[in-house]
């Protein structure tokens, strides 16, 4: 029986080959696969990018999470956002406030990043036990200045901004506050722990447009469910290359570190909106983190790529500070999910 998180990556490479051997439009520039973050569509002057997301985690600010989230995989190809549709799922019980509330949410988003709402649906079902939304984005670039996974190129730097594991931290401090408490986080940790939410806030929006004029990027990739370890991984698979990364490198906020010790869970692999990976020519990349500084975004050098060591396929492998390399770990799902259901049972 699967458990709740993403799909696992073998199932899911089984299923996209069945689906990308079918006959597709000549105009799908990028369609699914793992570590694409978004579709890329040839419109002429311009390639048109869509992403869908789900919200499923959160509760509190959904609507915020919602639209940032599927704003963020359209800024990492490159694109700017343009249009939101959202699907919005309530359970029975829920009250004409809530509603607003959560709209309220979605009008506030959009309109700080200059995205328009443009459609979705709105419905009550018993099919879910709290808000549930799936998100879709629209935005568009350039046609050929466009960025995916794939792209990742043999001895790239692999850049890390902001810090993992900002949204999984904003959302414990948000949904879990009690428990926090009760397991000897200060209530000051817990507040600044929520205020990750806004700032440096879940979105890699200025990140990746500082990044995407820095000559020799090839590639970006939110870090979102599953964590860097997750997203790492992604990459990894999506280029077919190997992936060392220096764990010392790694930038853990301080409320992220309390947090995550608190609850006995690992920052590696919680759910991580508010930062991006980037794999950029070894030649460029203090350029990149010098852009980065200029654009207000912090950012680290936390990693290489190199061919693929074994045949098998790529891997990810952790350097710790005394030189010793181990493979990453593999989380079945990410480590919010996992503390919840705990929490639950």
């Amino acid at each position: 029986m699967l458990k709740p998180g993403k799909l696992p990556n073998h199932i899911l490479a089984d299923l996209l080959i069945e689906t990308n051997s079918r006959r597709k439009d000549p105009r799908l520039l990028i369609g699914p696969g793992i570590g694409e973050d978004a579709a890329h569509i040839d419109f002429g002057p311009n390639t048109l990018i869509a992403k869908t997301d789900p919200i499923t985690f959160a509760t509190r600010d959904i609507g915020w999470y919602a639209v940032n989230a599927n704003a963020n995989d359209i800024a990492v190809a490159g694109g700017t956002p343009k249009w939101f549709l959202a699907t919005l799922l309530m359970p029975a019980g829920s009250t004409e406030s809530q509603i607003r509330d959560i709209f309220n949410q979605l009008q506030a988003a959009v309109a700080e990043i200059s995205v328009t709402l443009a459609g979705g649906h709105t419905e009550i079902t018993h099919a879910v036990s709290q808000p549930v939304i799936c998100g879709f984005m629209l935005g568009e670039a350039p046609a050929g200045r466009t960025f995916s996974a794939s792209g990742t190129k043999p001895g790239d730097s692999i850049i890390l901004t902001k810090g993992i594991a900002i949204e999984g931290t904003a959302i414990l401090a948000r949904e879990a506050r009690d428990q926090l408490l009760a397991a000897g986080v200060s209530p000051k940790t817990a507040d600044n722990a929520a205020r990750l939410l806004t700032n440096p806030g879940i979105s890699v929006i200025p990140d990746a447009r500082a990044l995407a004029n820095v000559c020799g990027l090839h590639a970006m990739h939110d870090i979102t469910e599953g964590g860097i370890a997750t997203a790492a991984a992604e990459l990894a698979y999506a280029a077919n290359l190997d992936i060392q990364l220096r764990y010392d490198q790694v930038t853990v906020l301080l409320e992220t570190d309390k947090i995550c010790a608190a609850l006995k869970l690992n920052p590696w692999g919680l759910i991580s909106s508010g930062a991006l990976i980037a794999a950029v020519d070894p030649d460029q990349a203090e350029n990149a983190l010098r852009v980065l500084a200029d654009a207000g975004v912090n950012a680290t050098i936390i990693g290489t790529t190199r061919a693929p060591s074994v045949p098998h396929g790529p891997t990810v492998a952790v350097v710790d500070d005394q030189g010793n390399i181990s493979p990453v770990e593999i989380f079945e799902r990410d480590e919010l999910a996992r503390y919840f259901d705990t929490a639950v049972t």
